[in-house]
């Protein structure tokens, strides 16, 4: 039988969540109880919140003492990320429910971002249709809107408890078999102006018994596939699109945080990496564009998306990070230079066609290459043609063969 932990502010919202539990255990299945409020629960739960407190090494009791809701909110938050993997270990749950406002919300999902990827995790949040990167971060937590407050029992709350309820007995209930052929995994990374030269790859390397996870660089693209290296999961990367970093350079609303470019290096896994779609940075519609900018290069890719170029002394300090992150790869690493273009944008006759740019940027990462740690390969022609693109996915079939 399968069962489905139930972790929440039992305090505050105890009518609730014992609702909830009548609904998992009408369904023939188990309800694994947690307490994350601050105070007394309602009813006796499988595990206290004096538990999850002391799993971060608070006494949770001296904070409901001074009634510090928001002292609690962080010791407990700090207690679940600890607690929910090691309970998820030991085998006390097959997935993961909850339900709340902002802090109910801060708290359990802080443990189920440290739950592995494919575990069912479902939080049923007022925030759900907001900002949802603090509490989602890049696992995979579905955040499903509450649509009225957690608060009280009425029409529209237990219409929605029971059908997240339903959902997760089904993500519990009807399980993917995985193949037993497991092939080798290859994390590529895309963007729309490089998705010629990535669909070369992934077509060459799936011919070749590879599977290949695309990943699209927007930010929480890239940090995904970071998170995914660190956890072992990821054989060989593809990196030929590292556009976040014009985001986190100059102030883009898709960078990936200063640890991009990292994860494969510090893991050693063979990585080839390129200079996909470094000549632009994002914005949203184009009235959002930073007046700072209004007299750059402005691209409209769309009504949503703005794309801007990035200049000659950008191209420079871009090549200066990418060197000195491929600089501090431990594993086998390449860089491929698409010497007429970085993109569907950076080539003759259209918009962003840079070549003085591009000239610094290349120039630059020749400069600043460890040739010792680092191979240099440049190719006569722009990222996204088929040529660069298989010679990308033969230097790492390459390098994996030899790892």
């Amino acid at each position: 039988m399968k069962t489905i932990a139930i972790a929440g502010t039992f305090d505050s919202k105890g009518a609730e969540f014992l609702y909830v539990k009548s609904v998992i255990e009408s369904l023939g299945l188990n309800a694994f109880t947690i307490h994350s409020g601050v105070f007394e629960p309602m009813f006796t739960p499988d595990v206290s919140n004096t538990e999850v407190a002391e799993a971060a090494g608070i006494d949770i009791h001296e904070i409901a003492a001074r009634k510090d809701r928001a002292a609690g909110t962080e010791a407990l938050a700090k207690g679940m990320e600890i607690i929910i993997p090691k309970l998820y270990a030991e085998g006390k749950f097959d997935g993961i429910l909850s339900f709340g406002g902002t802090g109910g919300t801060s708290i359990v999902t802080a443990g189920m971002r440290g739950l592995p990827i494919g575990v069912p995790k479902l939080m049923v949040s007022t925030v759900a249709s907001g900002n949802t990167e603090p509490y989602v971060g890049t696992s995979d937590i579905i955040m499903f809107p509450s649509i009225v407050d957690v608060s009280g029992l009425n029409s529209f709350s237990t219409k929605i408890f029971t059908n997240a309820v339903h959902a997760m007995a089904g993500m519990v209930q009807f399980e993917s078999t995985p193949p037993q052929d497991k092939k080798p995994l290859i994390a590529a990374t895309m963007f729309g102006v490089t998705t010629p030269c990535v669909n070369y790859a992934r077509e060459y390397l799936e011919d070749q018994g590879y599977e290949v996870l695309v990943f699209h660089a927007t930010g929480t693209g890239g940090k995904t596939m970071e998170s995914l290296i660190e956890g072992g999961f990821i054989d060989g990367v593809l990196d030929l699109t590292t556009t976040e970093w014009c985001d986190e350079l100059v102030g883009g609303v898709l960078a990936a945080g200063p640890h991009r470019l990292e994860a494969a290096g510090r893991c050693k896994v063979p990585q080839v990496v390129s200079t996909g779609a470094l000549d632009m940075v994002n914005f949203g519609p184009y009235d959002s564009v930073p007046t700072a900018f209004k007299d750059r290069n402005l691209y409209k890719h769309n009504p949503s998306v703005t794309l801007m170029r990035t200049t000659v002394e950008e191209n420079r300090q871009l090549g200066e990070i990418i060197a000195d992150k491929l600089n501090q790869a431990k594993g086998p690493t390449a860089l491929m230079l698409p010497l007429q273009g970085v993109s569907l944008l950076d080539v003759e006759g259209e918009q962003f066609r840079g070549t003085e740019e591009d000239e610094m940027l290349f120039n630059t990462l020749r400069q600043n290459i460890d040739r010792q740690s680092v191979e240099l390969i440049e190719v006569d022609t722009d990222i996204n043609d088929q040529t660069f693109a298989i010679a990308a996915a033969k230097k790492l079939v390459e390098m994996m063969k030899q790892h």
